[in-house]
């Protein structure tokens, strides 16, 4: 029988928080969210300012301070795995597997979610991603890959994303990945309205013209990629919706801009076709920006999995931010 018990989840790797907002949506509430990168750990706090926030390595935590924890999840560094990177893998400094499956170890969660590029999938990875099965089955977990592409969850791109879920074999009978939620919205759809607020007459007519979903936005690292919409392909996509993609506007277009007009996005119109809220901000400069809302994870569908992985565990959880005293008194009831 579902519960209303409140879900608490340790996210490492957090980003800006598109898979925070996700799992958030879904119910859990979050008992640490760890990421490295300042602006976005900034952004985080600006987003939620109650929640405890650590601005940091993921290797400076102590997963056994959270031993019981009901969901471990995170977006681990994409770089060792990315096709437009060297495809590293385990030989990437970046990897930070081994340091999420330490956290596992020491924090003994009911379930573990982290996600990553589609190259991970590949033929190339495949004893990497065997290792960590094997690992997690021996720490008593039923562990699965799956290949999500936003678009089959309300999302107005194709951004396909790797997912694992591993959940304790006593929940494991009761997990179900969920199901794709039908035609996405397209491109026009989800922008014409901030197309237009400047005043623009083409906004209709443009909005008509960008009737398909987008490519994968692309969000680069601070040594590779400034803030623009991806590689030549993908600029090639936008330019089939009637978007620049060689770069990011400043502002939405006005009323003085030319009808037949090729707009570049805002970053705020960049979050919307991540999955982001209207309301969620972000912090730091223009470029800074664009890459934290280019690497997230877009938030519905991070919400479609922990809803998942929620009913898994036996409960419909009820949003909740965690009060530190529930939080220290569930600890110790599952310790």
């Amino acid at each position: 029988m579902n519960t209303t018990t409140p879900l608490y989840a340790l996210e490492i790797c957090a980003g800006a928080g598109g898979q925070s907002y996700g799992l958030e949506d879904a119910g859990f509430a979050h008992s640490l969210a760890v990421e490295i990168d300042k602006d976005a750990a900034a952004t985080l706090k600006l987003n939620r300012p109650s929640w405890n926030v650590h601005h940091g390595d993921v290797r400076e935590i102590n997963g056994r301070n959270y031993k019981g924890i009901d969901l471990l999840a995170g977006g681990v560094p994409c770089p060792p795995f990315s096709v437009a990177g060297k495809q590293l893998g385990a030989d990437d400094e970046r990897d930070l597997f081994p340091e999420a499956l330490r956290l596992v170890r020491e924090a003994n969660p009911k379930a573990v979610m982290l996600e990553n590029v589609k190259g991970l999938a590949s033929a190339r990875f495949t004893s990497y991603r065997e290792l960590i099965l094997e690992e997690l089955r021996e720490l008593g977990y039923e562990p699965q890959w799956q290949l999500f592409y936003a678009s089959e969850y309300g999302v107005p791109q194709l951004r396909p994303r790797f997912i694992l879920v591993a959940v304790k074999t006593r929940y494991a009978k009761k997990f179900a990945w969920p199901t794709p939620k039908g035609t996405p919205p397209t491109v026009g759809e989800v922008l014409l309205p901030m197309m237009a607020s400047g005043g623009w007459a083409g906004a209709e007519a443009w909005a008509a013209k960008a009737n398909n979903v987008a490519p994968t936005v692309v969000g680069g690292s601070k040594k590779h990629g400034g803030a623009d919409l991806g590689p030549t392909r993908a600029k090639a996509g936008w330019l089939m919706l009637g978007v620049d993609g060689k770069g990011i506007a400043n502002e939405v277009p006005g009323p003085e801009t030319p009808i037949n007009h090729i707009p570049r996005l805002t970053n705020q119109m960049v979050a919307r076709i991540q999955g982001f809220p209207a309301e969620w901000q972000f912090s730091g400069l223009k470029t800074s920006v664009y890459r934290q809302i280019g690497n997230a994870f877009p938030p519905p569908v991070a919400s479609a999995i922990g809803t998942s992985i929620a009913a898994s565990l036996g409960v419909k959880a009820a949003a909740k931010k965690p009060e530190s005293e529930d939080l220290e008194r569930h600890l110790r009831a599952a310790s």
